[in-house]
């Protein structure tokens, strides 16, 4: 322990003791630490920069550093934040803010060589940031001075480094416009709307990885991982094989709306989405392949849209068929009990109103379904709601039952406006329904007309009468009875009970 405290001691003696400029930044770029050297070149005092933002004492003044030079500093400071790699500015105009004797303050013009080296943890992240500086402002001035003979100046920039100096201002350039491609081609694909994510080596090690591509994968960190190990579940669906085949013959593979299943959590349920993606091979210097690049677009909404549409093109054929059978059987049956041509368009005419009725109930639903107490009201209102009294609970129709009871209640309302309760007004019809057995639910629903003279028997069914049967019979899977009693017209349903769930 003394032996470490020793050590620690001597490395902060030595540190400060230095006579060349150093000065310590954490992550946030606030001045963490600084030796005497420092102090003495930019003139400040240590308890005035502990905490500050280095940017808050050298940013951008009017009268002294350029903007550029600033932006060049911090560019390096993020860098360095960035890759964990030192970062150098081979020459930085960079004047040291001072005071003179009579308050007045002023700029020593100066130029700086700097390097700034990563400080990491045990983990390998960057915590600190170490610069140190250089003066060659001595150097700068000397090539500047120098007379005009060319002789003197060859010697003096030979003696100087001058060739070395200006070759390592040409590299600082290069690497400051590469740099700033760099930062501008890394914008583009981090904000790009389909997902990008670049793979290396052959075992696709994800090296870089965009937003969109991150939101792919529920957030997961998938940064410095294999494929395999990041997204285990690709393994089995022939992903890898489609990344190893681009690694080894250098062939890229494209796909289209191809699904993906990613399994966002290790107990959640596992998502499929739909993807179009290219894998394509990077290649080094000598046209090998050492990655694959990969970029795509999640269409699953485009697919799932289509196969909406595809299923609503099919119901849609669907129900026009059944509407046109509907039309037809309607259209035979009333033209058999009718000769008469008026009498049977206007039955007939009727009936298509009644099954044009219940069609826009269901469309205001957008065909999901109907409440029975609706379809009752829809079919009798022609004939005055205060004639009628509908009793009972809620039910949800599906549309195919709802569209049969319609087309049976319009029947029952016709023939009780021709015939029974409803072709006076001192007579009502009253409508029951209840949900009974619930080990195994049916729906039952009494008609009933009251408050007249018994309605004899008719000596034939009609048409109103063999629909009714056939739609309880056939499209609703029940039973009726009907009946004429003294006390007038009654019809009793028995349905299985069926939602629209």
């Amino acid at each position: 322990m003394l032996r470490t405290l020793a050590k620690t001691i001597d490395l902060v003696a030595a540190f400060d003791a230095s006579p060349n400029p150093y000065m310590l930044l954490d992550r946030d770029l606030r001045f963490a630490g600084m030796n005497q050297a420092y102090l003495d070149v930019t003139q400040h005092r240590r308890e005035d920069l502990i905490g500050v933002h280095v940017m808050d004492v050298f940013g951008a003044d009017i009268d002294g550093p350029s903007e550029d030079n600033s932006q060049r500093l911090k560019a390096s400071f993020e860098k360095v934040l960035e890759t964990g790699d030192a970062d150098h500015i081979a020459l930085l105009h960079y004047p040291i803010r001072t005071t003179a004797a009579d308050g007045q303050v002023a700029f020593d013009d100066r130029y700086w060589s700097c390097t700034h080296t990563p400080i990491k943890n045990d983990r390998g992240e960057v915590t600190h940031i170490l610069q140190h500086t250089s003066d060659v402002t001595e150097l700068i001035n000397a090539r500047m001075t120098a007379d005009g003979r060319d002789e003197r100046r060859t010697a003096l920039d030979e003696m100087l480094g001058g060739g070395v100096f200006r070759r390592a201002m040409k590299v600082e350039a290069d690497n400051q416009r590469l740099e700033a491609e760099r930062r501008q081609l890394s914008d583009v694909l981090l904000n790009a709307p389909g997902f990008v994510a670049v793979l290396n080596g052959p075992s696709h090690v994800i090296q870089f990885c965009n937003d969109a591509c991150y939101r792919l994968v529920n957030h997961r960190e998938i940064l410095g991982m294999t494929v395999r190990d990041a997204l285990p579940e690709l393994g089995y669906q022939g992903h890898l094989d489609f990344l190893n085949d681009v690694y080894e013959t250098g062939e890229p593979v494209l796909g289209r709306q191809r699904a993906f299943t990613l399994q966002h959590s290790d107990e959640g349920p596992a998502d499929t989405r739909y993807i179009d993606f290219a894998y394509q091979p990077i290649r080094d210097e000598q046209a090998r392949v050492i990655g694959v690049f990969v970029q795509g677009h999640d269409v699953t909404d485009v697919v799932l849209a289509a196969e909406r549409q595809k299923l609503m093109i099919d119901e849609l054929n669907h129900r026009v068929k059944n509407t046109l059978a509907t039309v037809q059987s309607i259209a035979m049956q009333t033209a058999r009990s009718h000769e008469d041509p008026r009498s049977f368009a206007a039955a007939f005419q009727s009936r298509i109103l009644s099954l044009s009725h219940t069609h826009d109930l269901l469309t205001r639903s957008h065909w999901e379904g109907a409440d029975l107490r609706s379809v009752l009201e829809h079919e009798t209102m022609a004939h005055g709601t205060g004639r009628l009294s509908l009793n009972g609970p809620h039910i949800d129709l599906s549309p195919a039952r709802a569209v049969s009871l319609g087309m049976v209640f319009h029947e029952l309302a016709t023939n009780a406006a021709k015939y029974g309760a409803l072709s006076r007004g001192d007579r009502r019809v009253i409508v029951d329904w209840r949900v009974a057995d619930q080990k195994a639910p049916r729906l039952e629903i009494t008609w009933r007309e009251v408050g007249g003279a018994p309605i004899a028997v008719p000596e034939r069914r009609g048409f109103g009468t063999r629909l009714i049967e056939r739609n309880v019979r056939h499209d609703l899977h029940g039973d009726v009875k009907m009946s004429f009693a003294d006390d007038g017209f009654r019809a009793e349903f028995n349905l299985p009970l069926e939602t629209n769930a």
